[in-house]
C-alpha cells in the first residue's frame, strides 16, 4: 500500500506555469528574504564588523581605508562597503533609517540574492528550458545558506549575485560564441571586476578555473575554442582591471602597502595554510553538508550526480560542470571551511539538478545514494526544526514563530516521506518550495528576533541612552565616554558608537570612570571584583545604572553585565 501524497502531483506544474517568470522569482526572493530582514538586530561577528567599517567611512568621509574602531581592517576589498554606504546614505536621506539601523547595510545582500536568482532564470531558459530554469531560480533563494546570507550585511550574497551574472554571460559565450555582443563581453568583464572588488580572488578564481578546464577539455576533444575570443579579452581584461586598480592604488598609498601584506599573509594566508578562526573541516565537508546548505533541494542535487555525469558530453552540462567542479574542489581542499564558501556554484548546481529532476527519462541514483540522501535530508530538516525549540529554550522565552516553524517542518517531513516512498520528486520539490519558505520565515521573523537573551548589545545601548537622556545628554565623542570590559562584541561598537572604548579588564574600566565624571562603564560579572577594588583605590563611587543578562552566542556563554556611572 503506497502512502498518499500530501501535495497534488500537478502542484509543481502549476507553480512552473506561473507568469511572468521574472516576477515569480522576485516574489519568492522577497518571501524568503524579507522575514527577519528588518527585525533581526545586528549580529555578531562578521555582520557588525562590516557594518561598523562602513559606518566609519560615512562618519569620516574616508572611503579608501577600511577600519573597525582604531584598528585597520585589512582583510577584504572595499566593494561591499561602497555598496552599503550608498544604501545607508539613501535610507537616511529619505528618513527611513539612522546610521545604526542595520537593515540598510543588508540591502546589497538582498539585491545580490535577487540578481543571482534572475541570472539563474535567464541562463537556464537559454540552455536547459523554461521549466527547469524556473525551478532552479526558485530553489536558489529558498536554499538555507542563501536565505541566511541575504540577512547578513557582508560580502557573500552580493558576491553570489555578481558571480551568477558573470558566469551566466560566460556560459552563453561558451555555448553560442557568435551571439556574444560587445555589451555581453563587457558585462562579463565588469562583473569579474566587481566580484574582485567585493571579495578579492574568488570571482576571478571561479571564472579562471572554468575557462582553464574547458580549454583543456576542448583541446583534447578537438572542439573549437572560439568562445574565449568571443569574450574580447584584449580589451575586456583591462576593463576588469580598471574597476579594481584605482582603489588598489589608493589603498596602497594610504596604508603604505600594509593592506595587501595583511590581506595576503593574514586573511588569505591563514585560510590556505590552516583552519582560520577554528573554521576547519576535512575534504568532503561541503559535499556532506550540501543537504543542509541547499535544503530543501540538496537531496535532488545529490541524487542528480550520477545522471548528470552520464551526460557530461553535452555542452550545457560541460560548462555548468566547469563552473562547479574546479572551484568546489578548491574549497574542499582549503583547510578553512565555512558552509557558504561553495554558494558561488549553487546556480549551476541547481540548474543541473532541476534539469535532471524534470527529465522523465532521467537516470535514477543507485539505491545506496538514494538512501543516504534521504537520511541526510531528514537530518537537515530535523536540525532546522530543532532551532524552533532550542532558541526559545536558551533564550528562556516563548516565541510565536516556534509552533508555526514546527508545524511546517512536520508537514514537510510528512510530504517528504510520502514523496520519497512514491519516488515523486515533483511533489517533494513543490512541498519544499512552499513549506521551507514558511519554516525559515517563521524562524527568522518569529523566533530569532524575539530571543531577547541573544541580543545583548541593543539592551545595553537602550540602557545607555536612557541614562544620558536623564542626565543632560550624551557627552561628545571626543571624550570617549563609554567603555566596556568583558563584552567586546562588534554589535556593541556598531550600536553604541565608534567612540566606544574596549578596555582589557575591571581595573581599566574603573580608571575610565575616574577620568570621566559623566562616563559609563559596562563590566562583566567576572571583572566586578577588580573593578570595585580599583574604584575604591581611586576614590570613585560607582553606581549601578542597569544590569543586563544574556547569552553570548558567539562564545556560547551566559553572562551578566552591569552598567556603571559615577555617584
Amino acid at each position: 500500500m503506497s502512502l498518499p501524497s500530501p501535495f497534488a502531483p500537478s502542484l509543481l506544474d502549476r507553480i512552473l506555469a506561473l507568469r511572468p517568470r521574472a516576477l515569480v522569482v522576485l516574489a519568492v526572493c522577497l518571501a524568503t528574504c524579507l522575514p527577519g530582514f528588518f527585525s533581526l538586530p545586528p549580529s555578531d561577528r562578521d555582520e557588525s564588523r562590516f557594518a561598523q567599517a562602513t559606518k566609519q567611512m560615512l562618519e569620516t568621509g574616508d572611503f579608501v581605508a577600511i577600519r573597525f574602531g582604531d584598528v585597520a581592517r585589512n582583510k577584504k576589498p572595499v566593494g561591499i562597503h561602497w555598496a552599503q554606504a550608498a544604501s545607508v546614505s539613501a535610507a537616511t536621506a529619505l528618513g527611513l533609517a539612522t546610521p545604526t539601523t542595520i537593515w540598510p547595510y543588508r540591502v546589497p545582500s538582498l539585491l545580490g540574492v535577487i540578481a543571482a536568482a534572475l541570472a539563474t532564470l535567464w541562463l537556464g531558459a537559454r540552455i536547459i528550458g523554461d521549466r527547469a530554469a524556473l525551478l532552479a531560480a526558485l530553489a536558489l533563494p529558498v536554499s538555507v545558506v542563501v536565505v541566511v546570507e541575504a540577512h547578513i550585511a557582508k560580502t557573500d550574497a552580493a558576491l553570489l549575485g555578481t558571480v551568477a551574472v558573470m558566469m551566466g554571460l560566460f556560459a552563453r559565450a561558451y555555448l553560442a560564441p557568435r551571439e556574444v555582443t560587445p555589451a555581453s563581453a563587457a558585462g562579463f568583464w565588469a562583473a569579474l571586476g566587481v566580484g574582485a572588488l567585493l571579495k578579492g580572488p574568488v570571482a576571478p578564481m571561479v571564472a579562471g578555473l572554468a575557462a582553464l578546464s574547458l580549454w583543456v577539455a576542448d583541446r583534447r576533444a578537438g572542439r573549437p575554442r572560439d568562445w574565449l575570443a568571443a569574450l574580447r579579452p584584449a580589451w575586456g581584461l583591462p576593463l576588469g582591471l580598471a574597476i579594481v586598480l584605482p582603489w588598489g592604488v589608493l589603498i596602497w598609498i594610504a596604508t603604505d602597502g600594509a593592506f595587501f601584506a595583511d590581506a595576503l599573509r593574514g586573511d588569505l594566508g591563514q585560510k590556505v595554510t590552516g583552519a582560520d578562526e577554528a573554521h576547519g573541516g576535512p575534504p568532503g565537508y561541503h559535499l556532506l553538508l550540501a543537504s543542509l546548505t541547499l535544503f530543501p533541494f540538496g537531496l535532488v542535487a545529490l541524487r542528480a550526480i550520477p545522471g548528470v555525469w552520464e551526460r557530461r558530453g553535452d555542452a550545457a552540462v560541460r560548462v555548468l560542470a566547469a563552473w562547479i567542479l574546479p572551484s568546489w574542489i578548491v574549497f574542499e581542499l582549503l583547510p578553512t571551511k565555512l558552509p557558504h564558501y561553495v554558494s558561488v556554484t549553487f546556480p549551476a548546481v541547481l540548474l543541473l539538478a532541476a534539469a535532471w529532476a524534470l527529465d522523465p527519462a532521467r537516470r535514477e541514483p543507485p539505491p545506496w545514494l538514494a538512501r543516504a540522501t534521504a537520511v541526510l535530508w531528514f537530518a537537515a530538516l530535523a536540525a532546522l526544526a530543532a532551532l524552533a525549540i532550542a532558541v526559545p529554550a536558551v533564550a528562556e522565552g516563548f516565541s510565536w514563530g516556534s509552533p508555526i516553524a514546527l508545524a511546517a517542518a512536520a508537514l514537510l517531513a510528512w510530504a517528504g516521506w510520502a514523496s520519497l516512498k512514491r519516488n515523486d520528486l515533483a511533489a517533494l520539490a513543490a512541498a519544499g518550495l512552499v513549506l521551507s519558505t514558511v519554516m525559515t520565515g517563521a524562524l527568522l521573523e518569529g523566533v530569532l528576533p524575539r530571543a531577547e537573551a541573544f541580543w545583548i548589545a541593543p539592551r545595553v545601548v537602550a540602557a545607555i541612552d536612557r541614562h544620558w537622556a536623564e542626565t543632560g545628554g550624551r557627552p561628545p565623542p571626543s571624550e570617549r565616554p563609554f567603555a566596556t570590559a568583558g563584552f567586546h562584541e562588534p554589535s556593541l561598537v556598531f550600536l553604541a558608537g565608534t567612540d566606544t572604548r574596549l578596555v582589557s579588564g575591571g581595573a581599566e574600566a574603573a580608571r575610565h570612570l575616574a577620568d570621566r565624571p559623566r562616563g559609563l562603564a559596562l563590566v562583566r560579572d567576572r571583572y566586578q571584583a577588580a573593578f570595585l577594588a580599583e574604584a575604591e583605590r581611586l576614590g570613585v563611587t560607582p553606581r549601578a545604572v542597569a544590569t543586563i543578562g544574556g547569552f553570548n552566542y558567539s562564545r556560547g556563554q551566559r553572562l551578566t553585565l552591569v552598567l556603571y556611572a559615577r555617584e
